[in-house]
């Protein structure tokens, strides 16, 4: 034993549908994982998914809403002791229909509340501690569709979606002095579940998919763009080996998208 501990990604909304893609390509690419989201069916079945997989730790938690949330998060990821060399953050309520005119204000603050703030909670949070570690870390967030052009019905959707692309960009920049890269993987279409693959178009990507993509920029060695939209050909296989250096073992675990 060497006493070198390989350097985990963190997922941040893992028990959602692209929060499990993710963990999936991540676990294919034969990373350790340690999976936050809140307590439920949904990490259940994360777990229960991904039963064979040594490499996968996780965590459960209440929602990140305030910096006090994302500080709480950081002091229990400290006492593990283990460096961290990637977020990934897949945050976010679902749509709502409603057209701007016919609802409350108070509607859209709560979708920035949903939405937004706990994007900027866990980035104030999490960038500083990736900060501190030896070379260039990542954090990356997920982003919807319809973030530059209104979506028909779904406008507070779109806003919410507008702000976090700007965030992106402003945290894309702020974290350049500590070391950190800092991007969004832009979706402008939804992705396919269970639920709807009855009604979903053939170009609407799998969560798999978009978690393969997503980890693939962690592999990139061309200058980061703070906002990468969604390629379907960059989906097709898995990503090459993550932390080589570190000599991690590849997945056993095969997921096809």
């Amino acid at each position: 034993m060497s006493g070198i501990l390989n350097p985990e990604v963190l997922v941040l909304g893992a028990g959602g549908t692209v929060g499990f893609g993710v963990v999936g390509a991540l676990l294919e690419a034969g990373s350790p994982v340690l999976a936050v989201g809140r307590e439920g069916m949904r990490m259940q079945a994360l777990a229960e998914h991904f039963a064979d997989e040594p490499a996968l730790e996780l965590m459960t938690t209440g929602c990140i809403t305030s910096d006090a949330d994302a500080a709480a998060l950081v002091a229990q990821l400290r006492k593990r002791k283990r460096p961290l060399r990637a977020v990934f953050a897949s945050l976010g309520s679902a749509p709502e229909s409603g057209r701007l005119l016919d609802k409350p204000s108070d509607f859209l603050r709560q979708k920035l509340d949903y939405d937004l703030m706990p994007h900027l909670a866990a980035a104030r949070a999490l960038i500083p501690l990736l900060g501190e570690q030896e070379g260039t870390s990542n954090y990356v967030l997920i982003g919807g569709p319809h973030a530059e052009c209104g979506w028909a019905g779904y406008g507070h959707a779109s806003i919410t979606a507008s702000a976090l692309r700007m965030l992106t960009h402003v945290l894309h920049e702020e974290a350049q002095a500590l070391g950190v890269r800092v991007q969004m993987l832009s979706v402008d279409k939804p992705v396919t579940t269970p639920d709807n693959a009855r009604n979903a178009c053939a170009e609407w990507p799998s969560a798999m998919a978009v978690g393969r993509h997503a980890v693939s920029l962690l592999t990139r060695t061309e200058r980061a763009r703070a906002v990468v939209t969604f390629d379907a050909g960059r989906a097709l296989t898995p990503p090459r080996p993550l932390f080589s250096e570190f000599s991690l073992p590849l997945s056993t675990h095969e997921t096809n998208p």
